[in-house]
Order: structure tokens, then sequence, then C-alpha cells
């Protein structure tokens, strides 16, 4: 891969190659991507959608809105040393080009920025909850009507392929959705690949897939433009700059989901403070660190400390693996190789087992269980007569709210499918309890 084409600045509709050097300094078409996505319904729904706790009514714990913009912030800061580097080994993308080491900060921060907004209500369980409908519920009953690629797009549910639906899709008229620049879409797309064939192994692009059978065709588009190497059938290496959006992710959750744990009282706080300490130890200034009188206070010290200690681990991993990064073959998340991946990992053990398996979070993963299949079934029931021309008044009143144009009949099954699951997906947790008692005749 070669990073003249992986730094492309086209964009969805446009056939003329965009010239770095050409570029309007005070408005790039990289940070042009933040503010489109930044201004976006998908990207505002964010502030009700659940980050660690579903339903949670405590100010003080992240959404997937705060979350998101956090994450932008660290992959910015992560973009921009690595983009220094990168300069300095190819000087030719600068001097002939045009390309500023900003250009990598903001391309990461824009896909960072939007690397949850496919993700539905609930959080994961969400996504899981839409899988189980159609593989274990009255879901079920699409399954012959749909190809097997169609099929495993729904039982296998993913936010990953749902927000590159939704940075792309035409939607109400607006042809190509926020119609970011394909530098961007490529880094925003942690598995380069779709749902079929699986082919599970241990690289980290084989994890999840990334794209519906409904955007392929421009999936394809993207991956030729930037020249993403192929790997094997339908599946190909990330775009370098992924592995960065990545690790901005992981550093995010890892310390920032243990903060909310903390805030909670779900961990304690002296324990939590030793497991920061380890984590950072190397570079913590104890005159400083003693000099703070509250807890609150150290604990603040000790997370902006551990986020700058890996900023720069996953930097100078990156840069020190470059080569292997564009051949496609670096296979593992960049704090995978960390000096501090054993830190790293007891502190997510600590999450896991306090604050993502507590009691409040289990009871309201079940309710979302419970209204995500019924909106499913509610919506889907509706579209299916529409389809088949048989709906009811119900129907009718149940599909005004898709906003969708219900005087075209959509052209397939899977297409009408699809539709109820991106409505669902883009919901609110409040939105979706909201419609739920509603359809359940609560006024």
């Amino acid at each position: 891969m070669q990073w003249e084409q992986l730094l492309s600045l086209r964009k969805q509709g446009i056939k003329n190659k965009r010239i770095r050097i050409e570029e309007n300094e005070t408005r790039l078409g990289f940070e042009v991507d933040y503010d489109r996505v930044i201004f976006s319904a998908a990207f505002r729904s964010l502030q009700d959608k659940t980050q660690v706790i579903p339903l949670s009514k405590t100010s003080f714990v992240h959404t997937r809105l705060t979350h998101s913009l956090e994450v932008s912030v660290v992959g910015r800061s992560l973009g921009r040393i690595v983009g220094k580097e990168i300069l300095k080994k190819h000087p030719h993308l600068q001097n002939v080009h045009g390309y500023q080491f900003n250009d990598f900060g903001a391309i990461v921060a824009a896909a960072a920025l939007s690397h949850d907004i496919g993700n539905p209500p609930f959080g994961h369980s969400g996504e899981k909850a839409i899988g189980d409908y159609f593989l274990n519920g009255n879901g079920l009953r699409f399954k012959n009507q749909l190809s097997e690629k169609e099929y495993q797009d729904l039982v296998d549910f993913e936010g990953n392929a749902n927000g590159f639906k939704i940075l792309t899709e035409t939607k109400n008229g607006v042809a190509g959705g926020l119609r970011l620049t394909y530098a961007t879409l490529g880094a925003f797309m942690k598995y380069p690949k779709q749902s079929l064939p699986k082919k599970p192994s241990a690289h980290v692009a084989d994890k999840k897939f990334g794209v519906f059978q409904s955007e392929l065709d421009f999936f394809d588009e993207v991956v030729t433009e930037l020249g993403l190497s192929s790997r094997n059938e339908n599946c190909y290496a990330r775009h370098p700059l992924t592995f960065l959006v990545e690790a901005a992710d992981d550093i995010c959750y890892t310390l920032i989901d243990f903060e909310d744990g903390i805030n909670l009282g779900l961990i304690e706080e002296e324990i939590a403070l030793e497991y920061l300490i380890n984590l950072v130890r190397d570079n913590i200034r104890k005159d400083v660190y003693y000099s703070l009188k509250t807890s609150q206070d150290r604990l603040a010290y000790l997370r902006s400390l551990a986020i700058n200690t890996l900023i720069s681990e996953a930097a100078n991993i990156f840069v020190g693996n470059e080569d292997e990064i564009l051949k496609g073959t670096f296979s593992e998340g960049l704090l995978e190789k960390s000096q501090y991946r054993a830190q790293i990992a007891d502190i997510i053990k600590i999450s896991v087992e306090k604050v993502y398996q507590s009691a409040e979070v289990r009871e309201k993963e079940i309710a979302g269980y419970t209204i995500l299949s019924t909106l499913l079934d509610v919506f889907t029931t509706a579209y299916e007569n529409h389809y088949l021309g048989k709906a009811r008044h119900y129907d009718n009143l149940l599909l005004k709210m898709l906003e969708g144009d219900l005087s075209q009949k959509p052209n397939s099954v899977y297409a009408y499918v699809m539709e109820c699951c991106s409505f669902i997906s883009r919901l609110t947790d409040g939105n979706a309890l909201q419609i739920f008692q509603k359809v359940k005749g609560n006024l």
C-alpha cells in the first residue's frame, strides 16, 4: 500500500482527483470530514446511547457521545505524532504532494469521532439482540427469502458495518451520506470484509466484518481508490491509520470505563489507584502525585498520565512497524505489542468483573433485548405487509415513523428488512424505550 493513495481526498460522486497541495489551508477536506460528522443527527444521537451503563441517569457516566469525543482527541494526537515521523521517512509526501503532519491527525480524529456512530441502542448487547431476533426469534422467517450473505448480515448485525452504512448511504435525497473523504472512510473501516466467508483467524481484521451487502459496491470503490491490499477472498488489509483509531478507542475504554466504575462505586478507589500506578510507574512524578489532596485529583492525574503514556507507546509501535503495516501483514492491535499489555489486561479484567458484569448492566441489557426484539417484530411485520400489498392502517401508522418514501415499493426483502434495522439502530436508548411503550399501548 502507498501513502499517496491512502491519503486520498476524493469524495463520493467526485470523479476528478483532488490534490492536497491545492487544498484551502483554512478548511482542509479532512477537517471538513470532522465537521460533517459532529453536526450530523446520527452523531448527536450518541448523547443518549449506552457506553457502559445502559439508560444511566448518572451525569458523570460516559455516553457514546462523550466517549467518541475523547477518542477523537486521543486519535488526533496519535495521528499528528505518527504523521511527523511518516513525513520524515517519506519526505516526498510533503515536498511534492503538500501533505502536513496535521493531515494525519485530522483523518484519525474524524474516523475516531465516528467509530461508534453505527452502534444500536443499549451498547453491544443491542447488536446481539438484533442478531438474536433473526437467528432465533421471529426474524428467522426471512432466512429462506435472503441470500446466505444477506442473512448473515442480519444474524451477525455489526455496528461497524452499520456505521459505514450511515456514513455513506443515500438518504432522504442526500446522495452519498456525509460524503467524507475516502481516506477518512478507510481509516474508519476496522474490519474491511463482508460477513461471509467468516474464516476466523488470529488476524485483528478478521474479528468482525465491516460492510453489509447493501453498501458493497461503494465499499469496493473505496477499497480500490485507497489501494488496500487483498488478504484473501472478500477480505482486505486495514488502512494503516485504522490501527491508530483502534488504539485511541482501546486507550479510552480501558481507562475511562475504569474511571466510570470508580465513580459509580463499583470499583474501590484504593484498588483503582494501585492499578493505575502500576501502569504509569515509570513516568509518575511522586512530588506532584503526593501533593494532591483528594483521591479524585489523584485519579485525574493518573488517568491523564496513563493516556499520555499509552499515546506515546502506540505511536512508537506504529512507527516501528510501519513497513509491515503497509504490506498488510501486521496482524495485531498496536497495544497488543505494548510493554504495558499486562497492566492493561489487569485493568480490563477489573472492569469486566466489576462494571460490565454488574447487576445494573445485566438487568438493563435484559430490558434492551426485550425492547429491541419487540420493535423489530412490529416494524418488520408492518413493512412485510406493505411489501406484500396488504398493509393495515396500523402498519401504515408505524411505517410513517421510518420517514421513508412508502410510495416506492422496496426492491427486495433484504432492502426493507435492512431499512427496519437501520431505523432501529439509529434510535437512542430513550427513543427506543419510548416507542416500545407506545406500541405496547402505554401513553
